[in-house]
């Protein structure tokens, strides 16, 4: 399974390969960003995590392959965590009733690595827990915009250093000619190319699903990058799922209704 997941000159950020790892980034303000979301995941034999970001008080928005996997999976969704190790007074474990992957999504290739994941119970907003904006269909984020990504995990991509706090690297979207170059799978439509050039910073293996956030809104979600490198990487492109993203939500919104067949 993993073998089908690698491609030629690159890597999915295989969720299991290390949680959430930031690299080159710094340790944010306890629940600055209080739309992220980690998700700890059992697959068989497999515990490990994700990044996901809160979209709709029962809906979490994260990357396909974190649960496109061989062995039944359990997902339970942790909002408003600051020290992921610590039992935070902040902190909402709830389970993951259902997810959406999209139809066309593919590992060859990581296309179409987008999934909506519906909590079994409604997030408490506060102001540890709060949903973040996601791009519209026609917002594009452009090149030379400067984004962050979120995450917890390894902090270095030569040692399994980790940590347990929540950190972020600040990126820049990059020319897409870039990632053509590099990944021949790369389509401008869907994704988003990202890096920071000649510095070591970026996310890692593990830091799957996390939010590229620019100027306070959700634009992208991290999916794969180079073998042994963080330059540069691939996001899937929100704005270019919007209309399947609502349509989804328009499903979920009407399974809550009272009398839906689908209702608890």
């Amino acid at each position: 399974m993993l073998l089908l997941l690698l491609l030629t000159n690159a890597f999915v950020l295989l969720p299991w390969a290390g949680a959430g790892r930031i690299v080159g980034g710094r340790e944010v303000m306890p629940h600055s960003r209080p739309y992220m979301a980690y998700l700890d995941i059992k697959s068989g034999p497999y515990s490990y995590s994700c990044g996901g970001f809160l979209i709709r008080p029962d809906t979490v928005l994260s990357a396909a392959h974190c649960v496109a996997m061989k062995w039944a999976v359990r997902v339970t969704v942790i909002l408003g965590a600051h020290n992921i190790s610590a039992q935070e007074q902040s902190q909402q474990k709830i389970p993951v009733g259902q997810w959406v992957i999209h139809p066309e999504y593919s590992s060859a290739g990581t296309k179409n690595d987008i999934v909506l994941l519906k909590l079994k119970q409604r997030a408490m907003i506060n102001k540890n827990v709060q949903c973040i904006s996601i791009a519209k269909e026609n917002e594009r984020v452009e090149e030379g915009a400067e984004c962050s990504v979120s995450g917890w995990g390894r902090i270095s991509t030569r040692c399994d250093m980790t940590s347990d706090v929540l950190r972020e690297v600040e990126m820049k979207v990059q020319n897409e000619e870039i990632c053509e170059q590099v990944f021949h799978n790369y389509h401008c439509q869907s994704m988003i190319c990202v890096g920071v050039e000649n510095r070591n910073k970026g996310t890692y293996k593990g830091d799957s699903g996390g939010p590229l956030v620019c100027n306070k809104k959700a634009h992208g979600i991290v999916s794969y990058g180079p073998q042994g490198n963080v330059f540069p990487e691939v996001f899937t492109r929100i704005s270019h799922f919007e209309p399947w993203i609502h349509k989804q939500l328009r499903r979920f919104a009407l399974q809550d209704t009272p009398g839906s067949k689908s209702s608890d």
